[in-house]
């Protein structure tokens, strides 16, 4: 009898420790995400840093020289932004052949690609980018040409004229 006593305890003691464990661990994370919903100052998605009119204005000067349009609002330079990033960090698309422009959350993707495949992925990347309502894609397909490898020999040597 005093085995099956000490069983039970020992059982008891096992599980209390295992539920206070538990909660532990559940506790942490609940005060850990309601810490990280709490209302910030500036109103911003989480882990997006502000986006402030000095970078749009910056922004616009690129665009301009890049001969592209940025809308006067601070969510058309941000899409810019964004969406200029996220093509030159897509191998399949040649971000430096592509124009982007972005009028009141309408991108225009101007320019030549080499390939069907680079000309859809533009798109999708621009689609896919917050704040877009709609993509105009413009894009012309023309294959790279292939590199000139024969080169011109001038196998005529100049002739010495005797008289």
């Amino acid at each position: 009898m005093r085995k099956q006593t000490l069983l039970v305890a020992v059982t008891a003691v096992i599980s209390l420790a295992f539920v206070a464990c538990t909660e532990t661990a559940t506790n942490t994370n609940t005060n850990a995400n309601a810490n990280m919903a709490s209302p910030k100052a500036e109103a911003t998605p989480a882990g997006t840093p502000k986006y402030t009119e000095e970078q749009a204005r910056q922004e616009r000067e690129r665009a301009k020289a890049n001969k592209e349009t940025i809308g006067e609002t601070l969510d058309d330079a941000w899409i810019h932004t964004k969406i200029v990033a996220k093509l030159i960090g897509n191998t399949t698309t040649p971000e430096r052949k592509i124009n982007v422009d972005v009028v009141n959350g309408v991108v225009t993707l101007r320019g030549t690609v080499d390939t069907a495949a680079a000309r859809t992925e533009a798109e999708q990347t621009a689609k896919e980018t917050d704040g877009v309502k709609k993509v105009n894609n413009q894009l012309k397909v023309a294959p790279a040409k292939p590199a000139n490898t024969n080169k011109a020999t001038n196998t005529n040597k100049a002739k010495t004229i005797y008289e």
